[in-house]
């Protein structure tokens, strides 16, 4: 069955070449432009198959009209896989941190402690700490912005005495109001941003435990992610600071 196609544009002027086309099916780009035939050059293009054909486009018309909208199939990983990333990043791990709940820490020991009003009793030498000494220790950067409520939940106020230990361990950890998160147009994910390259995103059910790990690497969610990080990085306040304008009290 052929196609049919929509024209997307040229760069070209009358004669109509090089243009770009849409199958208005599938999406898929078609490309005309002056076809490359030479031996050489096709020799140095890489796993060629019976059949492909291959043309000269300027860079402009792809810049111009290529589409940058697509329709992609989340990516799930599992937790595991998940963990190996604070490993296998090569620079930065930064996460938006915007959730006023998370029921996985309400099983933590050091949580029943501190809703006591005990000391929380953190191991500075468990191995999530010795871990993030020995990465933070090769000049790998673990930031974090929380979000708080105003009042704060008990988890947020969990979170804020857990940032000493965090910060012990390698992170740095300033904080944010929600009002200000909200005028600043932060988003209302929590994610992980790797290397400015690679978003985790979190998902959490009604319960507020976490369900899963979804990986975004669309460049324009990527590059909002990198801009909402800067902006929150900007206006929040290191936690030490931060925390001595919190009244005390569960």
């Amino acid at each position: 069955m052929s196609r049919r196609l929509r024209y997307i544009g040229s760069n070209s002027g009358n004669n109509g070449c090089p243009t770009l086309y849409e199958d208005v099916e599938t999406g898929d780009v078609l490309v005309q432009g002056a076809a490359v035939t030479d031996p050489d050059e096709v020799a140095q293009l890489r796993n060629v198959k019976p059949g492909e054909g291959f043309v000269v486009v300027p860079r402009v018309l792809l810049a111009d009209f290529a589409p940058r909208d697509v329709d992609r199939e989340p990516t799930l990983i599992g937790f595991g896989e998940f963990d190996g990333m604070f490993e296998s990043f090569r620079h930065t791990a930064f996460r938006l941190e915007t959730r006023r709940r998370y029921r996985s820490d309400e099983r933590e020991e050091t949580y029943r402690r501190f809703a006591a009003g005990q000391d929380a009793g953190w191991d500075l030498e468990d191995p999530w700490c010795l871990s993030r000494r020995e990465q933070a220790a090769l000049g790998k950067r673990f930031e974090r912005v929380r979000i708080m409520d105003d009042p704060p939940t008990p988890g947020q106020r969990y979170l804020l005495d857990n940032a000493e230990r965090n910060c012990a361990a390698g992170e740095d950890i300033r904080y944010l109001w929600r009002a200000d998160a909200d005028r600043l147009g932060l988003p209302a994910e929590d994610a992980w941003l790797f290397d400015s390259r690679v978003i985790a995103l979190l998902h959490f059910d009604e319960d507020d435990d976490m369900t899963g790990v979804e990986l975004v690497t669309d460049p324009v969610r990527v590059a909002r992610a990198c801009q909402a990080r800067d902006a929150a990085w900007h206006f929040a306040t290191p936690h030490r600071e931060f925390g001595a304008r919190v009244p005390s009290g569960m």
